[in-house]
């Protein structure tokens, strides 16, 4: 089972983190508890989502500032276009701030999903799950 799990490409892991799904295995609601509380393991798989890998934390925080910075860009572009040529700057700034708000704060645990199917797929590339992990993460599915 773990080759398969191992098999997925990486749009349908940016697909599974972008509904905060484990990007290994697609269980749901993989490693959150609550909104924002995390667990250390997938639910389904058993899969620790940080690989003991420094830097996990700042790519995950740098996601949600692209998500965040895209989502603002959308946003800005659309009222432009929508209202021009007589833009009204204050109530798109509002509009603005407001989405800025709504994305990064509650898309950080969608930014963590994401960033670890992007790790993750980058990972099974250059250093694939060891026979350790891999027993290591069925262990932990099992209990």
């Amino acid at each position: 089972m773990t080759a398969q799990l191992d098999k997925a490409n990486l749009l349908t892991m940016l697909v599974r983190g972008l509904f905060r799904r484990c990007a290994r295995c697609g269980g749901k609601g993989a490693f959150y508890t609550g909104w924002i509380k995390k667990s250390d393991r997938c639910k389904t798989c058993g899969f620790k989502w940080e690989r003991n890998l420094e830097g996990f934390q700042l790519g995950a925080a740098a996601m949600n500032i692209i998500m965040t910075g895209g989502s603002l860009l959308f946003v800005m572009g659309v009222g432009v276009v929508a209202t021009y040529p007589e833009v009204p700057t204050w109530p798109l700034i509002a509009i603005v701030g407001s989405v800025a708000l709504i994305v990064g704060v509650g898309g950080f645990p969608t930014s963590y999903t994401v960033w670890l199917a992007i790790d993750l797929a980058i990972d099974l590339r250059l250093r694939p799950l060891d026979e350790a992990e891999v027993a290591d993460a069925a262990a932990h599915a099992r209990s």
